[in-house]
């Protein structure tokens, strides 16, 4: 018996070769200097903000110069997999508006892209011709062991010291014969396929990742399984190998945890005589906490998952804008250059990366997201709250919408100016800053009047404005010269100067008498522009609220 008939004897039907496949996935007909990237997930978890940044940097690199961005599920590993893992991915390159170029979606039985299938699970039998091919050349085997033996191995290894891994004697069954080991299969003996390793761990070779530089490996000399025993599909190192190939990506852009893979994925297109992709291996996301700094954790850190940012209401401008900060050192420059530009117009670099980690920010976040939500039109900021509160906060959304001229007006205050308020960092805090300015929220409030004052002086002070000062349709001037008036009046000083050099002459000065009207009114200390809030508030509303504080 042959090697080919000991292939035959496992892929029985495979009956295309890799050449076959290779007509089938020609070389892209792409502009000079394109690049092809892929973001492929595996569908064992919900999206993280690691995930995040690395197909952020897919996008962008695919977009620089006429490129190729696609998705592919890697769902091989179908006992892990993670129901809605999928569906979540998908809805969250479209809520960034990064859909990619090719893609395959198998609830919705939608396919772009003549690469694919973009399924793995659905590529058996390309993988199977690969391996097959592998067989034929004497270059992989049916192995054998047994989990037993393979825990034996383990032990052995780990008591004495050695490399983890099925090499050199521990390779069992790696010279057995066509003849031996179709026997073994003949008799149902379960087996998985295992590259027959070409390598010498004692030789290294050199290798360029575009983020970390040149490095240095030894060559793999382990005999890898590239097959599963259990549901016939690749390991995922082979089908990375066969992935990349086939759909002619050029950049692999993934996490640093990957580096040690190296190795195996250099190997393995040495293998079959393939050009090894380039490759982008993305720092850890640091996360600051107290005086150190540590890895970003999907188990202690909310914000390391994608869910967060769109439960909390952060633009999409502002998520990417971080994420674009801490990808590349020079975005910032980029961006003070380029106010308005899309950041698919920024030229990613891999080397401005931090080989030390990517430190992630919050208050960097809100930061951004304030100044973003803080130039926005009013008009603007209420359909993405009307958008946002339809998901999370349906009875703020049926407030905003019964009032929603009116709520286009609260957002507006203080908005069209030089420098407008920064107030939101995300649609989820503008609740918490506008409540008071509908009637149907302002229930059992507590006041946040000075405590240098009674009772006494808060109600003369209200009673007296509202009967005897305050008009509706006075300009500011006016309003602001009652206000003067009203101060004088009952003992307080309008003049501020003449104040702080004589406080004990009044009872206070025209900033408390505003500061009780605006507590009065709102139940905070701090708000936006009171003459704004009153006219909008109106005056029979107003008077009915002063009315109730006890």
């Amino acid at each position: 018996m042959t090697t080919k008939d000991l292939a035959d004897l496992i892929f029985p039907n495979i009956t295309k070769t890799i050449e076959d496949y290779e007509k089938e996935y020609p070389e892209r007909d792409l502009p000079e200097g394109a690049k092809v990237t892929r973001y492929a997930p595996s569908p064992t978890g919900f999206m993280h903000i690691g995930n995040f940044m690395s197909a952020t940097i897919d996008y962008v690199m695919a977009k620089q110069n006429g490129g190729v961005f696609y998705l592919r599920n890697e769902d091989t590993d179908g006992a892990r997999e993670i129901e809605g893992a999928v569906e979540y991915i998908r809805h969250v390159l479209e809520h960034y508006n990064m859909n990619p170029d090719e893609y395959e979606y198998r609830d919705t039985q939608e396919t772009k892209g003549i690469y694919g299938p973009y399924i793995q699970s659905e590529r058996r039998d390309i993988y199977h011709a690969f391996i097959k091919h592998l067989i034929i050349e004497g270059k992989a085997y049916p192995c054998f062991l047994t989990q037993e033996e393979m825990d034996s191995i383990r032990e052995s290894q780990t008591r004495d010291k050695k490399r983890i891994g099925i090499y050199g004697r521990f390779a069992k069954y790696r010279n057995l014969s066509p003849d031996e080991a179709a026997e073994k299969i003949k008799n149902g003996e379960k087996y998985t396929i295992r590259l027959k390793s070409s390598g010498d761990f004692n030789k290294k070779f050199k290798f360029n990742d575009l983020a970390f530089g040149e490095m240095e490996f030894p060559e793999n000399d382990i005999d890898i399984p590239i097959m599963k025993s259990s549901n016939l599909l690749p390991t995922y190192h082979f089908a990375h190998l066969v992935d990349d190939h086939l759909m002619r990506t050029t950049h692999v852009i993934r996490g640093q945890e990957w580096v040690s893979s190296v190795p195996i994925h250099h190997e393995l297109f040495k293998t079959f005589g393939f050009k090894l992709p380039k490759y982008v291996h993305t720092p850890l996301i640091l996360k600051k906490d107290g005086d150190k700094i540590r890895k970003i954790s999907k188990r202690l850190d909310p914000e390391a998952r994608m869910t967060y940012y769109e439960e909390k209401g952060y633009p999409v401008y502002s998520v990417i804008e971080a994420i674009m900060t801490i990808a590349n050192s020079n975005y910032e420059a980029w961006r003070e250059s380029h106010p308005e530009a899309p950041f698919t117009e920024f030229e990613f670099s891999p080397k401005k990366m931090s080989a030390s980690g990517a430190l992630f920010d919050l208050d960097k976040l809100d930061n951004i997201s304030k100044n973003y939500i803080s130039k926005l039109k009013a008009t603007e900021v209420f359909d993405m709250l009307d958008t946002w509160s339809k998901e999370y906060d349906k009875d703020f959304n049926d407030l905003i919408n019964k009032y929603k001229e009116y709520t286009i007006e609260v957002l507006n205050i203080e908005r069209e100016q030089k420098k407008p308020r920064k107030d939101y960092a995300s649609l989820s805090e503008i609740k918490g800053q506008i409540w008071y300015m509908y009637d149907e929220l302002f229930t059992d409030v507590t006041y946040e009047f000075d405590e240098r004052f009674t009772k006494e002086d808060i109600n003369e002070v209200l009673t007296t404005y509202f009967n005897e000062f305050y008009d509706d349709n006075d300009d500011k001037d006016t309003w602001f010269n009652k206000m003067k008036e009203l101060t004088d009046k009952l003992g307080y000083c309008s003049n501020m100067k003449e104040y702080k050099e004589n406080p004990d002459n009044y009872k206070g000065n025209v900033a408390d008498i505003s500061n009780i009207i605006r507590v009065g009114v709102t139940s905070k200390s701090q708000t936006p522009d009171l003459y704004i809030i009153l006219k909008l508030l109106g005056k029979d509303r107003i008077v009915e609220r002063i009315s109730k504080i006890k």
